[in-house]
C-alpha cells in the first residue's frame, strides 16, 4: 500500500508526545516529521519514538475513545437497544443505523490512525540496535504490544467474524510489519485473510508478554499483554487458550479487584488516576489527551456533548440489589447517563482485573475445565462485588455468564465483539451481516488496486 494519500505512507517520525512518567511528565521532546537516519540516533530518540506510538494509539479514534464508543453503537439494535444516539454527526449516526457508507469518515480515521500507529511501531522495531541492551526486549515488547492492538482492532471491525465461512479465506487487512517512509505507487499490498491477521497478533503478543516486565508503570505490561491475548482467544473461540491467558493475569498477583465504586475514576474535571484493578488504561490528564467517551456519553455539564444515552433496556438485566445501578444518574434534561465516564479528564481503560475473571469462567464453562478456579467461584466472585447473591451450580448457564460480562463491562465497547463471537442478532441482523463491517477506506481503495471492498459496499 504504498501509494499516494495512503496511511501507510506517513513518515514514521510523524509522532506526538504520549505521557512518559507519573512524576515528570515533560521529560521526553516529540519527534516531529524528521528523517529516520537525523531523528534516531540514539537510546533516548527510539524511546521518545515509543512513546509517540503510545500517544498514535490514545487517538480519538483509536484507545481514546472511538473504538469502544463504536462497539457499543455498532452492537445495539437503534432506538430499541440499551443505548440510544441522539447526535448529529454523521458517522457515528451511520454506524448505529447501521447504514454505513463507503466515505464514513469514522472508519476512514480508524483506518488511518490506526496505520499510523503500527508504522511507528515498525519504525521502533528496525531501530531496536539503538536500545540499551538492558531496555531492548521491554522496548520490542512494547512495540509489539501496540502493533498487534491496532491490527487485532482492524480486523474486527474491517473484516468478517471469526467462524463465518473459511477464515483461511476471508480477507482481512493488510499486515505491514516494516517502516514505512518513502511514497512509491509500485508497492501495492492486498488485504491479508483474517487468519493471518490473528496468527500475527497472537505472535506479536505472544512475544510480548514474554518480553514485558510485570511492572512497568503505566505502560504495557505482562499482564497488559496476556489480557489481550485472552480477548483475541476467546473472540476466536478458543476457549483453553483464552482460560489460560486470563489466568495468567489473575495468578500474577499484580491486580486486584477494587469496590465497585473506586472502579472509575467519579470526580469531575480532576486528572484521573488508576487503581489496583487496572491492567492497563489511556492516560489522559487536563494537559494532554481526550477522554473521548466523556465528549459522548457525558452531559454537556460535564464537558461532554451528551450524544449517548442510556435506555431502559440495559437496566431491565439487572437484578434489584446490584449496585452497579448506582453507576448511573439523570442528568438535567432527564436523560440518564453513565457515571463510568463522568470525569473528562479520567483515564480510559482498556483492561480490568474482572474481565479476567469472567473470561475465565466463560471460557472454563464451555471447555469443561477448571484453570486457575471453577467458572461459578468466578462468576460469584464478581457478583459478591456487586453485592449480589451466589449463583448456585444449576443456575450457571452460557447465558448467566453472559448476562454478568454484559452488566459488568457495559459501555466499555464489547458489545459488537461479544455479539459476533456469540454469534448473537442485533436486532433485525444476523452477527455476520455486511452491515455489521466497516467497509474499507474510500480513499484507500481509490488509490491501491490492490484492496478488495467489503460485500455490501
Amino acid at each position: 500500500m504504498k501509494t499516494k494519500h495512503s496511511i501507510l505512507l506517513l513518515s514514521a517520525m510523524s509522532v506526538s508526545l504520549w505521557l512518559t512518567s507519573c512524576d515528570n511528565k515533560l521529560n521526553l521532546q516529540p519527534v516531529t516529521s524528521v528523517a529516520t537516519s537525523q531523528a534516531l540516533s540514539t537510546p533516548a530518540d527510539l524511546q521518545a519514538l515509543l512513546v509517540g506510538a503510545y500517544d498514535a494509539m490514545s487517538s480519538i479514534n483509536l484507545y481514546g475513545g472511538d473504538l469502544q464508543r463504536d462497539g457499543e453503537l455498532l452492537g445495539t439494535a437503534p432506538n430499541t437497544g440499551e443505548i440510544l444516539w441522539t447526535g448529529t454527526f454523521a458517522a457515528p449516526q451511520q454506524i448505529y443505523t447501521k447504514n454505513i457508507l463507503v466515505n464514513n469518515g469514522q472508519a476512514d480515521v480508524t483506518w488511518t490512525d490506526a496505520y499510523r500507529t503500527i508504522n511507528i511501531c515498525n519504525t521502533v522495531l528496525a531501530n531496536l540496535n539503538l536500545a540499551a541492551t538492558a531496555d531492548r526486549a521491554r522496548i520490542e515488547g512494547e512495540a509489539k504490544f501496540i502493533r498487534a492492538s491496532m491490527y487485532f482492532e482492524l480486523v474486527r471491525f474491517f473484516g468478517k467474524p471469526w467462524g463465518d465461512g473459511d477464515a483461511n479465506v476471508n480477507l482481512g487487512v493488510p499486515i505491514v510489519t516494516t517502516q514505512t517512509t518513502t511514497l512509491d505507487a509500485s508497492n501495492n499490498i492486498p488485504r491479508n485473510t483474517v487468519a493471518a491477521v490473528y496468527n500475527q497478533v497472537i505472535q506479536d503478543l505472544t512475544q510480548a508478554e514474554t518480553n514485558l516486565p510485570a511492572t512497568n508503570g503505566f505502560f504495557a505490561t505482562k499482564g497488559a499483554a496476556a489480557a489481550q491475548l485472552s480477548r483475541v482467544y476467546l473472540q476466536k473461540a478458543d476457549y483453553t487458550n483464552a482460560a489460560s491467558a486470563a489466568n495468567r493475569v489473575i495468578t500474577g498477583n499484580q491486580y486486584q479487584l477494587v469496590p465497585i465504586e473506586n472502579v472509575f475514576d467519579l470526580r469531575e474535571f480532576l486528572n484521573g488516576t488508576n487503581t489496583a484493578e487496572t491492567i492497563f488504561a489511556v492516560q489522559i490528564t487536563d494537559q494532554d489527551g481526550i477522554n473521548d467517551l466523556n465528549t459522548f456519553y457525558g452531559s454537556t455539564e460535564e464537558g461532554g456533548r451528551g450524544d449517548i444515552e442510556i435506555t431502559e433496556a440495559f437496566f431491565n438485566q439487572l437484578e434489584a440489589d446490584d449496585i452497579r445501578g448506582a453507576l448511573f444518574y439523570d442528568d438535567a434534561v432527564g436523560a440518564i447517563r453513565t457515571l463510568k465516564f463522568v470525569n473528562q479528564y479520567g483515564n480510559i481503560q482498556l483492561f480490568r482485573l474482572a474481565e479476567m475473571y469472567l473470561t475465565r469462567a466463560e471460557a472454563n464453562f464451555r471447555a469443561g475445565t477448571a484453570v486457575g478456579a471453577t467458572p461459578l467461584t468466578d462468576i460469584n466472585l464478581i457478583r459478591a462485588r456487586a453485592q449480589l447473591g451466589a449463583l448456585t451450580q444449576a443456575q450457571l448457564t452460557v447465558a448467566a455468564i453472559l448476562r454478568e460480562r454484559r452488566i459488568e463491562l457495559a459501555f466499555e465497547g464489547t458489545l459488537i465483539h461479544d455479539l459476533k463471537r456469540t454469534r448473537s442478532r442485533v436486532g433485525s441482523l444476523n452477527w455476520n451481516d455486511s452491515r455489521l463491517i466497516y467497509p474499507i477506506p474510500l480513499r484507500e481503495i481509490t488509490t491501491n488496486p490492490a484492496l478488495v471492498q467489503n460485500t455490501g459496499y
